[in-house]
């Protein structure tokens, strides 16, 4: 199931002063998103209930970001546009904690799309569900 992204101006601007860029790109008129954007794409405009969270089974409490990877086909989008989002689960694997118990890392991909259905960006994220097992306040 997919969702909407619009590049709204006024939150590419704020993005870009978020993560501190002073490039000249992210400014003027028609600003181009800062790359790392499109996470907060999937956190803002992805309903609840189709996210990848949900479709993992994870529990949100004990969620940690693992890595994030963008590609883009072509140039950055630009204020203005509206993306049109899906997230799809790809790799899944476990590992042993070093707490004890079991990690459970996911892969979660997004293909971002224009209005005429040009493929943009790929999205690659990985997700950690900490063990539920072991000392979570460490040893004295």
């Amino acid at each position: 199931m997919s969702y909407e992204f619009p590049l709204d101006y006024s939150k590419v601007r704020e993005f870009a002063r978020a993560v501190k860029t002073d490039d000249a790109a992210h400014t003027g008129t028609a600003p181009v998103i800062p790359p790392t954007m499109l996470t907060s794409g999937r956190m803002i405009w992805e309903p609840a209930e189709q996210s990848g969270f949900v479709k993992l089974g994870f529990d949100r409490r004990r969620i940690l970001h693992g890595e994030e990877e963008y590609v883009f086909h072509g140039p950055l989008p630009r204020a203005g546009q509206t993306l049109t989002a899906d997230t799809r689960i790809g790799e899944s694997f476990e590992k042993p904690g070093k707490r004890g118990g079991v990690m459970t890392f996911a892969k979660m991909i997004t293909e971002f799309r224009d209005d005429s259905g040009r493929l943009v960006a790929i999205q690659n994220s990985t997700i950690i569900q900490t063990a539920t097992t072991g000392n979570s306040e460490g040893s004295k």
